[in-house]
């Protein structure tokens, strides 16, 4: 892959900050309450859980684009959840819910979402990795 743009971050642990190379990101990590911590700041979960959502919405406009589909009034929220996994570590799961407009509904908005997930640079990196659930809403 010829490297196109490369985005830099720094974190210091899930107890930390978060900081961008160039300064736009300047964050508070926490663990969140759910996980014993305070929750008073970000953490790794919600940042991947926006960057999937913009990903996943912009790699959706692209296939719009390419086969004529108005797909301005939609919208994508992705749920990051983390958890014990087999091994006795943690894992992650995604559900990616999809808003669309009613001329999206059914089979022609299911072929869509499947068209961007093949296509989305997110899902790229998490095919075979971690579940990824697709819901039309």
């Amino acid at each position: 892959m010829d490297a196109l743009y490369t985005a830099v971050a720094t974190a210091n642990g899930r107890e930390g900050r978060a900081v961008s190379s160039d300064g736009h990101i300047d964050l508070p990590l926490a663990f969140p309450a759910a996980l014993g911590g305070n929750g008073q700041g970000t953490n790794p979960e919600q940042l991947f859980a926006a960057g999937y959502a913009a990903c996943f919405a912009s790699a959706m406009g692209a296939i719009g684009r390419q086969e004529k589909i108005d797909v301005k009034d939609a919208s994508v929220t992705a749920e990051v959840s983390i958890g014990k996994d087999t091994d006795g570590g943690f894992g992650l799961s995604v559900v990616m819910r999809v808003e669309l407009p009613d001329h999206l509904q059914g089979e022609a908005g299911r072929e869509l979402l499947e068209k961007t997930h093949a296509y989305c640079p997110y899902s790229k990196a998490t095919r075979g990795n971690l579940p990824v659930e697709l819901v039309i809403e």
